[in-house]
């Protein structure tokens, strides 16, 4: 008897058993006979293959799943009080807030509706953290930070005091010319060489920004009564109306072009409170192409330090 196919869960490629042939039966007279056709049996079906899925999305509290396209999303799905169906696309992947009177059916008709865009987001926040992950600072003797848009070494050395920068590095082709060294031992832990390096990090933002914040602030005719760094997570920077200014001192990452951006953009709030055409012509008046240097906040991925 012929061995049954294995059922489709088992993701097994099988082709078809061969059978033994039987025995050609003894002859019992003298008259030849013909011999007995050996039977062949049919060749099994293959087991039915699952359709292809070209990637993966999986929410960490996913309780469905959907294909959308040719990848499959598992998606968290939250009863909430609300009139109509949400979707919230975010780093951990796909939650959907329905009302609790909407079934299956219908959400899972809106997602297909909104395929296109679910995807589309679901394949921004996964790059996103690929590039997170591959910025993520290693802390230890020979990391890499990058500062005015130059790449920092770090050098441990214990004779050192503080942290110093040295420019006087012989510069190579693709070797960084850029040395940072920290007053700590080798046996320094990651969180100390963290620490230390942030630390004078934040030194140089006050100093840069100040010195780019009184150059612009002259060309456009503005006081800055007062200059403060911030760790804030979505802004760059914000001005109010008596003058003040705070600066985000990750900017001290990016280059002096983007960085005078930043400046030129907050500085021209103190003549316009507002982003009106007229706000964007005080920034144009002094950096004619700051359309090309914005997009560099976009593009450019900051170094992870926790």
């Amino acid at each position: 008897m012929p061995r049954r196919a294995a059922p489709a869960e088992s993701l097994q490629l099988s082709l078809f058993d061969v059978a033994v042939p039987a025995a050609a039966p003894e002859a019992v007279s003298a008259v030849p006979r013909a011999p007995i056709p050996t039977p062949v049996p049919m060749p099994e079906p293959a087991a039915p293959q699952r359709e292809s899925v070209v990637a993966v999305f999986r929410h960490p509290q996913a309780d469905r799943e959907i294909r959308l396209r040719e990848h499959l999303v598992a998606y968290a799905l939250r009863r909430v009080r609300r009139r109509t169906i949400g979707f919230i696309v975010g780093a951990e992947g796909l939650a959907v807030n329905a009302p609790r009177w909407v079934g299956i059916s219908d959400i899972e008709s809106a997602l297909r509706e909104k395929a296109d865009w679910i995807l589309r987001k679901l394949a921004e926040q996964q790059d996103r953290a690929q590039r997170q992950l591959q910025a993520k600072v290693d802390w230890r003797d020979g990391a890499a930070v990058p500062f005015l848009g130059e790449t920092v070494i770090v050098v441990l050395d214990a004779r050192a005091t503080g942290a110093m920068l040295n420019t006087d590095a012989q510069s190579l082709p693709g070797v960084p010319r850029l040395t940072l060294h920290v007053g700590l031992p080798h046996t320094a832990t990651p969180e100390q060489i963290r620490d230390a390096v942030q630390s004078w990090l934040q030194r140089q933002a006050k100093r840069v920004f100040q010195e780019r914040v009184n150059h612009f602030a002259d060309k456009l005719g503005v006081r800055c009564t007062r200059l403060s760094l911030s760790s804030a997570q979505t802004r760059w920077g914000s001005a109010s109306a008596d003058g003040s200014i705070r600066l985000n001192w990750r900017l001290v990452h990016f280059a002096l072009t983007t960085i005078d951006y930043v400046v030129t953009h907050e500085l021209a709030h103190l003549r316009e409170m507002n982003h009106s055409p007229r706000f964007w012509d005080v920034v144009r008046s002094v950096l004619p192409d700051y359309e090309r240097v914005r997009g560099s906040l976009k593009d450019d991925s900051l170094p992870v330090f926790d």
